[in-house]
């Protein structure tokens, strides 16, 4: 049954708010005019074997006037609830638009704010798809719940430590704007991760953690909907005893099947990063750099081989990034990123649609507060299965030599999202067709077009994962937003491995 916006939401004076402040800057000379309210919930559970270490819970409540105004940007933020504060905060964006201005034309620029057209909206409303809103679920029942889960962990042999948390977070936005758009939207989030730590008796140790992905859903992923929390857990203990006991990887040239709780990062750090067009256009260089996938590229850029299919999706069900509504009034949409290899395409909002000579935005602006402005954030970045594609077991069966990565661990990757190495939680060598143990001491290491060059196969829609993070940062004061990424297992030939116990001992 379809979840319906949260009335103490909707009993705010949302749209006379929205009134006054569009009122306001349309008279003092606005030519666009955008209102935000939000009201954004966070909570967060954290045990340490089996016994709670910690806990928040965050709600920030507040909105924002966004103006362009003799070709410049303004925005103001504020929290008074009355129609004088809300008209005096679009006074504030306005008067911050026209220093804007002030300060472009004393510079000689010339770079006037222009947005993509887009439809009017009037009067939508959008939910996120759950069942269960966990914030309607006693903290009892949540803490109780990872304290079961961490118990079934803290009592299988060899391990010494569980720890468990859960992130849950519920998102409500108006928007408002100046061309007649309205929208109500709700999203509802969580992230749930345990794991054992083992000890052994030199005081080694090593830890495992569940592979489970956050998710948009509600409390019922943790009770038995999208994730199989019985199997994950009774595995956890077994698979971090044999990493205790495995050998270090001997470092070389290396068949690798990425299974898709490993894969989802390398999209998000080396595709989903380096699609941003105002990263491949050098407007986003302060934090963690631009891309190589610079825009006179577009059409022709061979990024990886012939089965590398990848969109952006601000429409697939339970993802991240999925919305009804951008924070520009944009429609969610879907479209190709990269096409048999080629790059087609790049993540936008209204301004740099615009500049760049697009018809329209494709939806990604967005703001983490209401304290904050929009900028461009990332879709959900996902690669495509092959529709009658091989399973992961069959994938492996084509592997004289080589390694099966699973789960994230860590990454680095540099300024331009071209050079990048990452680890996983596990690694299996494959011999011959056939898992042989697991390895340690390993990261892949690459180039962004070698490494998607050298994908040979992707696996069936069975193998197929959405992965992600709540956490990814972006812009200057830094914004954090929650994104997904899904994925197939996939094959990739000749990928070098490292031995990061022997690199970290070299002078």
């Amino acid at each position: 049954m379809p979840q319906e916006i949260d009335e103490s939401f909707l009993a705010l004076p949302l749209r006379a708010l929205a009134d006054a402040a569009l009122a306001r800057a349309r008279a003092l000379g606005a030519d666009h005019a955008d209102f935000r309210f939000e009201r954004v919930r966070s909570a967060s559970w954290r045990l340490r074997d089996a016994r709670p270490s910690g806990s928040s819970d965050v709600t920030e409540t507040g909105y924002a006037v966004r103006v362009v105004h003799g070709g410049a940007w303004g925005f103001a933020s504020g929290v008074e609830m009355t129609m004088d504060g809300a008209a005096r905060v679009a006074g504030q964006a306005v008067a911050m638009a026209r220093l804007s201005a002030e300060v472009s034309a004393a510079a000689g620029t010339d770079d006037r704010v222009e947005l993509a057209a887009e439809p009017v909206h009037a009067d939508r409303v959008w939910v996120s798809a759950y069942e269960v809103n966990p914030f309607e679920v006693p903290d009892k029942e949540k803490t109780g719940l990872l304290a079961q889960f961490s118990s079934r962990l803290l009592g299988a042999d060899g391990v010494s430590h569980a720890d468990a948390s859960l992130m849950t977070v519920q998102e409500n936005k108006f928007y408002a704007d100046s061309a007649g758009t309205t929208t109500t939207q709700q999203r509802v989030r969580l992230h749930p991760e345990f794991t054992a730590v083992a000890v052994d008796a030199d005081g080694g140790f090593d830890s495992m953690r569940t592979v489970a992905p956050p998710v948009g859903r509600g409390w019922e992923y943790l009770t038995g909907t999208g994730w199989d929390w019985d199997r994950e857990l009774a595995e956890i203990p077994e698979l971090l005893a044999q990493k205790m006991a495995a050998p270090s990887v001997e470092p070389g040239s290396y068949d690798l099947v990425v299974d898709p709780s490993n894969l989802w990062l390398t999209i998000h750090e080396s595709i989903g990063h380096a699609t941003e067009l105002d990263r491949a256009l050098g407007y986003e260089a302060a934090y963690a750099g631009t891309s190589f996938a610079t825009f006179d590229q577009l059409g022709t850029l061979r990024y990886g081989s012939s089965v590398m299919n990848v969109t952006g999706d601000r429409t697939a069900e339970h993802g991240l990034a999925t919305v009804g509504f951008d924070d520009e009034g944009v429609a969610a949409q879907s479209w190709d990123l990269v096409k048999d290899g080629t790059l087609v395409g790049y993540q936008l909002d209204r301004r740099i649609a615009r500049r760049c000579g697009f018809e329209r935005s494709n939806g990604c602006a967005f703001a983490d507060s209401p304290s904050h402005v929009p900028v461009q954030r990332m879709a959900n970045v996902s690669l495509a299965p092959a529709p009658d594609g091989p399973s992961t077991e069959e994938l492996i069966g084509r592997v004289e030599r080589g390694l099966y990565l699973v789960g994230d661990r860590s990454w680095s990757i540099d300024m331009q999202r071209y050079n990048f190495q990452f680890t996983a939680q596990r690694a299996f060598r494959i011999e011959n067709g056939e898992l042989a143990g697991q390895v340690r001491d390993f990261a892949y290491q690459a180039t962004t077009t070698d490494f998607w060059g050298s994908m040979e196969a992707v696996g069936g829609p069975q193998t197929y994962v959405l992965g992600g993070a709540f956490n990814c940062g972006k812009a200057q004061p830094g914004q954090v937003a929650a994104v997904s990424h899904g994925c197939p297992s996939a094959l990739f030939r000749g990928v070098n491995i490292l031995n990061t116990t022997q690199e970290a001992g070299r002078s």
